[in-house]
């Protein structure tokens, strides 16, 4: 399946990624394949540019934010396809303030959940990504060998801290203090009770 996820941040990764999603009579559809010709793969994706009613797919009829943690706007915001014509939707001027004001506000919703920083803390995260952006221009070598450093060293952190959380704290409680998945909440606490 092809890139689905239009907006992303640091703080969450992945597991929060966001983009405009596509609804059809008012629910989502199914992924959109594409023929490339005879083989095993058929390429597809549910991107919403991909929903324009060319070559037999589905037309949208309106976009919502969505995240990759399965969260989904209430708003539906209607395309003109009037004034879209026969363009394709990834060549029209589509405004995707709506959906994306729509996911920010659930990153607050997630954020307001998690753990707090302590602000030293959060300072120096800020100045070791500045300092990681500028050397990666400067002396890319060099940003890659810190950037290592900084997995390995992140990495230990991670399995002590892990490792001083009460035996009964749930994966629910770790993944919602961090703004992650149940799943990699899960693999934390064994990497932190196994080590």
């Amino acid at each position: 399946m092809l890139v689905e996820w239009d907006w992303w941040t640091v703080e969450f990764g992945d597991v929060h990624a966001g983009a405009a999603g596509v609804l059809i009579a008012g629910s989502e559809p199914g992924p959109v394949y594409f023929d490339v010709g005879s083989g095993p793969h058929v390429p597809s994706t549910t991107h919403w540019t991909a929903y324009d009613g060319r070559s037999r797919r589905p037309r949208a009829e309106a976009l919502r934010g969505v995240c990759a943690c399965g969260w989904r706007g209430a708003a539906e915001y209607s395309l003109d396809w009037a004034a879209i014509g026969d363009q394709a939707l990834h060549e029209a001027d589509i405004d995707l303030t709506g959906p994306l004001a729509d996911w920010t506000a659930h990153l607050s919703v997630v954020r307001d959940k998690t753990v707090p920083l302590p602000e030293p803390l959060a300072a120096l995260l800020v100045e070791i990504a500045d300092q990681l952006n500028t050397t990666a221009v400067d002396t890319p070598l060099a940003a890659l060998r810190a950037a290592g450093v900084l997995e390995r060293i992140t990495t230990r952190a991670a399995g002590a801290a892990a490792g001083m959380l009460d035996a009964d704290v749930s994966a629910e409680a770790v993944a919602t203090a961090l703004g992650t998945s149940r799943s990699k909440a899960l693999i934390l606490l064994m990497t932190g009770r196994d080590g």
